[in-house]
């Protein structure tokens, strides 16, 4: 298996539906790790709609190319109350993706 699992976290804000059911929003990816590619990703968003529309932001995005782009991605696309805490989630994934790149 050429995959990692990262998982990155971010407080969310006051009065988000997911705020109910979690304190912090979790993004997880799996990496392949030769390429830096991500291959698939999942959210704590409340909605399976939000979950699937961030999976479908951030796959096949490459993450050897910096955390920048990916960031833009989601300021330009998402509009939710979560964009803020999506952002900070996704600079810990990479930065857990330097972390094992370092390894």
């Amino acid at each position: 298996m050429n995959t990692y699992f990262i998982a990155g976290h971010a407080k969310l804000p006051q009065g988000m539906a997911a705020r109910n059911l979690y304190d912090s929003i979790t993004i997880t990816v799996e990496l392949d790790f030769k390429y830096g590619v991500i291959v698939d990703s999942s959210c704590t968003l409340a909605t399976e709609h939000g979950r699937e529309y961030i999976r479908q932001l951030l796959r096949g995005y490459c993450l050897r190319e910096g955390v920048e782009e990916l960031i833009n991605r989601v300021q330009r696309h998402y509009r939710g109350k979560a964009g803020q805490a999506i952002q900070a989630a996704l600079k810990d994934v990479y930065l857990q993706y330097e972390l094992a790149l370092s390894k």
